[in-house]
């Protein structure tokens, strides 16, 4: 699946370095999450947030039914397109008995059908241009969410999901053909331009969190978990392909899905927003102005001859700024509740042991630093060892069970754990990571990679299904805690850079599936455990080398900046004996005069 795909909070905060700070006290900034990775001006210097020239609309101004309406719409639109090209486990067996790439099986005598004559078994080489249907679906979606986080940037959130609509239509129309035309070779492009339609409604959707500010958290967890269900769309089309006797055909489906695209194009300028609405920063700013009293006295008062008529005309100004003032504070809370906020979101960072370690560092020098080379290499591996599962799961179990039954039953039930899982797990999540340190947080997806890693060469049904259940857990566990080490390590700042970077090089990666494919189907013919230890001993490695890590430099860290805490005292206290020492030296010299 995409990184992009499993973000904790559209915005944070950022440490600001002492060394950045003319008085050398360390301060904190509120910065707003961008996925834009091509975002100029890589500086160490702190900025405000990240706040695009793009025009903005003051949510305030919007009734709150016809923004909860756009919430429910950005949610909707995401189950409905965001991750459907993850549900390839359920949708292959439709490929398979439609026969899809089966001409590429003529002269390969492993092509056969179970023993029941009810479902077709692929030969080699269609099982893998089959799996390279979802491997470059997924490659894809990690490296478009780099320009749909440009252009959402640069041009908005309307022109991302136009964009989405378009590629809906026309992917749901290309896939129709494919099935319809036995001649037209179309599924690979269809299913990338699917792909895209879903990472182009998807990242612009979390800015919808805006619109409630005091609920952003629920909201990015409700469009998280909306993506997570987007993979049952195929789930919900197999059985429904079962229950009519294989009748409701894949060209009638898709062509009847090209509503998604056309719904989302109509709902877009029907309902939403045209332009963003006002981050939580840009919102602190108004307020900060609305509450400046000042602001009543114009120089045109000096026009006004009569005093009451400037006091009205004053009363006037101050009754706008004061309604404006309650307007805002409705979207973010009172003084008390944003205070409460900035204190939770303070101890949550505190937790983390090493939060704001690299905050302030160009995004160059960051991605020269073991942090980023350990969590993008054991993100590489995750990545390429999650959707290896994913698109070989029934061939692995039809090896190690040796029966095509029980690998279609652990099939079946990981097509419904996967969606379910994730939905259930996302709240979850971003307990467990704001109230875990880094390096615990690690550990824990350390002992899942172990676990995962061992109960999937077991030869055992119950080790399938315990297989199954870890996987669908850990998969949004490790994505979220990505983002989530991102911006605690590296700051929100960097965001854009450095996850874009990950995430842009684990999908690439991606590629090497093809090849343990072909090692699976030929040397190990079909043995998939080879490659299933060897991942799992290398994810662990990597898992302990990153959890380590964290665990010394989180240390070093504390004792650094226990250390400038203590250099910040002393200097502030010879400043003060300075001044002591001045005022007495005047005094003196004053009464010798």
């Amino acid at each position: 699946m995409s990184l992009a795909q499993h973000v904790t909070a559209n915005e944070g905060i950022d440490r600001v370095p002492p060394e950045g700070e003319d008085d050398g006290t360390e301060e904190i900034l509120w910065r707003t999450l961008s996925y834009d990775a091509f975002r100029p001006g890589d500086r160490s210097g702190p900025v405000a947030s990240h706040e695009t020239s793009l025009p903005n609309t003051a949510a305030y101004k919007v009734s709150a039914a016809k923004r909860a309406a756009q919430v429910a719409f950005a949610i909707v639109a995401c189950w409905f397109a965001a991750g459907i090209v993850y549900g390839f486990a359920s949708l292959k067996p439709i490929l398979i008995e439609e026969g899809v790439y089966e001409d590429l099986c003529r002269h390969d005598t492993k092509q056969y059908s179970t023993s029941d004559g009810s479902e077709k078994v692929p030969c080699d080489a269609q099982d893998m241009r089959l799996n390279l249907f979802f491997i470059v679906a997924s490659i894809t979606t990690n490296v478009s969410s780099l320009v749909a986080g440009w252009v959402l940037d640069n041009y908005g959130r309307r022109l991302c999901y136009v964009i989405s609509g378009m590629f809906m239509i026309a992917g749901c129309l290309l896939m129709g053909l494919a099935f319809q035309i036995p001649e037209f070779d179309g599924y690979l492009v269809a299913n990338i331009l699917l792909s895209l339609g879903g990472t182009f409604v998807f990242v612009p959707s979390f800015q919808l969190a805006n619109a409630f500010p005091m609920y952003s958290g629920l909201i990015v967890a409700l469009v998280t978990g909306a993506f997570d269900g987007s993979a049952a769309i195929f789930l919900f089309y197999r059985l429904a392909w079962e229950a009519s006797g294989r009748t409701f055909t894949p060209a009638r489906f898709f062509f009847g899905y090209t509503i998604v695209g056309v719904l989302l194009l109509i709902g877009e300028f029907a309902l939403m927003p045209p332009h963003a609405y006002h981050s939580t920063p840009a919102l602190e700013r108004k307020l900060e102005k609305a509450h400046d009293a000042t602001r009543d006295l114009h120089d045109s008062d000096d026009e006004l001859e009569n005093p009451n008529e400037l006091r009205r005309v004053r009363s006037e100004r101050a009754q706008r700024r004061l309604l404006k003032v309650e307007q805002i504070e409705e979207l973010v809370g009172n003084e008390e509740q944003r205070d409460d906020r900035i204190q939770l979101e303070e101890e949550r960072q505190a937790t983390s042991g090493i939060w704001g370690v690299l905050h302030g560092v160009p995004a160059h020098r960051q991605m020269l630093t073991p942090w980023f080379f350990l969590l993008l290499s054991l993100t590489v591996l995750q990545m390429l060892r999650m959707n290896y599962f994913i698109a070989t799961i029934r061939a692995q179990y039809r090896y190690l069970l040796r029966s095509e039954k029980l690998a279609e039953r652990i099939n079946h039930f990981f097509d419904v754990a996967l969606p379910v899982g994730g939905v259930f797990a996302t709240p979850f999540i971003g307990i467990l990571l704001n109230n875990l340190s880094v390096a615990t947080a690690s550990g824990v997806l350390t002992l899942f990679i172990v676990l995962i890693g061992v109960l999937n060469c077991l030869p055992e049904v119950w080790a399938g299904y315990a297989t199954v259940v870890a996987f669908v857990l850990f998969r949004p566990l490790y994505y979220s805690a990505v983002s989530d080490f991102a911006t605690k390590i590296f700051g929100f700042a960097t965001f854009g850079r450095i996850y874009g970077t990950i995430t842009c090089l684990s999908g690439l990666v991606n590629f090497v599936q093809s090849g343990l494919d072909a090692l699976t189907h030929g040397p190990l013919d079909g043995n998939p455990t080879p490659v299933n230890a060897a991942m799992a001993v290398g994810g662990t490695i990597l898992g302990v080398a990153l959890t380590v890590y964290v665990i010394v430099q989180g240390r070093k860290f504390q004792q650094k900046k226990q250390k400038e805490a203590a250099e910040r005292v002393q200097e502030r206290l010879g400043l003060i004996r300075e001044e002591r020492e001045a005022e007495e030296a005047d005094t003196h010299y004053g009464t010798m005069g």
